[in-house]
C-alpha cells in the first residue's frame, strides 16, 4: 500500500510516499480502507523530532492522526463494528500505524461510526479537533451555561470546532482573529472578537472563567490578565507540567523538567486564582461517537480551508505549517 512516511527526524527530504506492506491487525483492531486523512499541527511537527521524548515512533513510520474510511476487516475480538461500516478515528499516540495511507489499523475503541451527514472528507477534519475540545472543554474546564470562555486563533483548526462546541455548552465565547475572518468566527457563535491586527485581546477582554491556550509565545501569560477567581487555563501547546508526565508513566527526571518548564505559569495562574494544565488528547471511540451526535444534528458543522490529494499529501502539510488555513487541511486519498 501507499503511504507518507517518515523515514528519519529532522530533514524534509525524510518524508516520503512509500510504499509499505498493510498493517497487521490485532485481536481489537478495525482495518480501514481509507478515503480522507485530517491534518493537525503535530502532524508538521513529530518530522523534526519535537515530540521525540513523548511519542515513541518506530521508524520508519506512517505519519497522520485522523481518519475516515471503510472497515474492510476487523479482528476476532472486535464487536462493535463489521466490514462495510463507514467510521472515522484519531489514532493519534497509538503506535504501529498513521492516518496518511490506504489502510490503517485502528483500535475498536479509537472509533466511531461516520455520521450520515457527511461525507469522508468532512468526517476526516473532525477527530483530533473534535476530542481536543471536548476534553479541555468538558472535562477538564466544566463549563457551564452562562461561563465566558477565550479560545484565541478562532480561525484555525480548533478555534472554528472548540467556539461550536462552547456555544453549545452554553457559554459566552471571545476570540481572536485577522480582519478578513472576523466574519467567519461570528458565524460560528463567537460573542467577542478581537482583532489581533488592530488591539491586544489583553486590553480589551474581562472576567473570563476559561482560557484555551492554542498559540504559541506568551499568549498564555497574556491571558492571565482576562481572568477571574476560580478560573481554568487548559493549554494544548505547553509548557508541559508534572502531572501531565505522571500521567504518561515517564520517569522522574522527565517529571522533574516539566515541573521546571510549567513552574512560572502555574505560579502566574494562582496568583489570579486560576488553575493550569497542559492537555495531550487521547483517542476515545466513546467521545468521538457523542460528537458525532451533534454533527448529525447539526449543532457543530465542519469548517474545511482546503483539499489535497493523496499524492500531494507532503505538499498538504507545508500548506498547513504555514498557520494560514482558516478550518481545516484535508488529504483525500479516494
Amino acid at each position: 500500500m501507499k503511504a507518507l512516511v517518515l523515514k528519519r527526524y529532522g530533514r524534509p527530504d525524510q518524508v516520503a510516499l512509500t510504499e509499505m506492506p498493510r498493517p497487521a491487525l490485532k485481536p481489537d483492531d478495525i482495518l480501514v480502507e481509507v478515503h480522507a486523512a485530517g491534518l493537525n499541527p503535530i502532524d508538521t511537527m513529530i518530522p523534526k523530532g519535537t515530540f521525540k521524548p513523548i511519542l515513541k515512533l518506530d521508524l520508519p513510520a506512517t505519519l497522520g492522526s485522523d481518519l475516515a474510511g471503510v472497515v474492510v476487516e476487523v479482528g476476532r475480538q472486535v464487536t462493535r463494528f463489521k466490514p462495510g461500516d463507514a467510521v472515522f478515528a484519531s489514532i493519534f499516540d497509538l503506535s504501529g500505524t498513521g492516518a496518511l495511507a490506504e489502510f490503517a489499523c485502528v483500535p475498536e475503541n479509537a472509533a466511531a461510526l461516520k455520521p450520515a451527514n457527511l461525507d469522508f472528507v468532512q468526517a476526516a477534519s473532525i477527530p483530533m479537533v473534535g476530542l481536543t475540545s471536548w476534553q479541555a472543554l468538558k472535562e477538564r474546564a466544566h463549563l457551564k451555561p452562562g461561563q465566558k470562555v477565550f479560545i484565541p486563533a478562532g480561525s484555525g483548526g480548533i478555534g472554528t470546532f472548540a467556539i461550536q462546541l462552547a456555544k453549545y455548552l452554553g457559554t459566552k465565547v471571545g476570540t481572536t482573529t485577522s480582519t478578513g475572518n472576523v466574519d467567519l468566527v461570528r458565524s460560528l457563535g463567537a460573542d467577542e472578537v478581537v482583532d489581533y491586527k488592530r488591539l491586544q485581546f489583553e486590553d480589551v477582554l474581562t472576567d473570563y472563567d476559561a482560557v484555551l491556550g492554542t498559540v504559541r509565545g506568551d499568549a498564555i501569560e497574556k491571558s492571565l490578565r482576562i481572568l477571574k477567581p476560580g478560573s481554568t487555563i487548559v493549554s494544548l501547546v505547553g509548557p508541559p507540567d508534572a502531572a501531565f508526565a505522571r500521567a504518561r508513566g515517564m520517569n522522574f527526571v522527565m517529571k522533574f523538567l516539566f515541573g521546571l518548564l510549567s513552574r512560572k505559569i502555574i505560579r502566574g495562574a494562582r496568583t489570579r486564582g486560576a488553575a493550569y494544565s497542559f492537555l495531550f488528547v487521547r483517542p476515545d471511540g466513546g467521545q468521538l461517537a457523542e460528537i458525532g451526535k451533534l454533527l448529525e444534528a447539526e449543532r457543530i458543522r465542519p469548517v474545511i480551508d482546503k483539499i489535497f490529494p493523496f499524492d500531494r499529501a507532503k505538499e498538504a502539510l507545508a500548506y498547513l505549517e504555514q498557520g494560514r488555513a482558516k478550518g481545516k487541511v484535508v488529504v483525500q486519498m479516494r
